[in-house]
């Protein structure tokens, strides 16, 4: 994914979609790559990515989520 760099990874796929909608709510596009194993859920992870010139803010973001 060249221009796009991920800024954040979790194993909880609901938490990394909501991650998303709140990027997308502030107007910064936001994709998320979903890595799970398909007949285990319990292992893999989920990136979260955004183009590389809104990380920056992306990141001021999730961690103004992370605090409330």
């Amino acid at each position: 994914m060249e221009n796009w760099t991920k800024i954040h990874e979790t194993s909880d796929l609901q938490y990394a979609e909501l991650l998303k909608s709140v990027l997308l709510n502030e107007d910064i596009e936001a994709v998320t790559m979903n890595q799970k194993d398909s007949s285990n859920i319990i292992f893999g992870t989920v990136s979260l990515y955004v183009p590389n010139d809104l990380v920056e803010k992306a990141k001021a973001i999730i961690e103004s989520q992370a605090n409330e």
